[in-house]
């Protein structure tokens, strides 16, 4: 794994050491990537499910300027810190090792509000639409931000959940890219 672009283009990333984790692959990154943008101007990211934390960076090395990093794992959490410290990104890191509901919580509490959000939970324990609903009840996602679901083919998410519609799906073998946009309208309508 390595950041594919931006200003930390080409450095290694360390995988999660054991079968816990499952990294989104250069090749998907690279696809998903070009689909929301190839670079970024001084967005929020939050890598809700960071594993090794190679979403989040990518987007840091693509120009968001800052990202929260959480994940339940303390095997994940130490290899958040050595990616990010390899890279040179501690100042735009924030790294919490927390269970993802609860998670949401603490960042509503501290008014954290986002424009970029990746949801990777583990394929055998999504919960994509309830933690996409969190996100919208908890006001964490500013107006046009965007949710990157990764999922597997037996997840079928619907076009629009809470103030989210999606705009695009993407297939990658048996990874599901499904792209979604916080629409303000819609949300206002519920």
């Amino acid at each position: 794994m390595r950041v594919i672009a931006g200003s930390r283009k080409g450095h290694s990333l360390k995988a999660v050491p054991g079968t816990n984790t499952r990294p989104t692959t250069d090749k998907i990154k690279e696809s998903l990537f070009s689909i929301i943008g190839p670079f970024f101007d001084g967005e929020k990211v939050l890598d809700l499910f960071a594993g090794s934390g190679g979403l989040g960076i990518e987007a840091l090395s693509r120009g968001a300027s800052e990202c929260v990093f959480i994940d339940q794992a303390q095997a994940a959490i130490k290899t958040v810190h050595l990616n990010v410290s390899a890279c040179h990104l501690e100042d735009q890191a924030h790294i919490f090792r927390n269970e993802a509901k609860r998670a949401l919580k603490v960042l509503a509490k501290n008014e954290w509000a986002f424009d970029l959000v990746f949801l990777d939970p583990p394929y055998k324990k999504q919960q994509l639409e309830q933690l996409m609903e969190s996100l919208d009840a908890l006001g964490l996602v500013n107006e046009d931000a965007l949710v990157v679901c990764e999922h597997d083919a037996d997840a079928v998410l619907p076009e629009a959940i809470a103030g989210f519609k999606k705009f695009r799906e993407e297939r990658y073998g048996i990874t599901i890219l499904s792209l979604f946009e916080y629409v303000k309208e819609v949300a206002e309508n519920e």
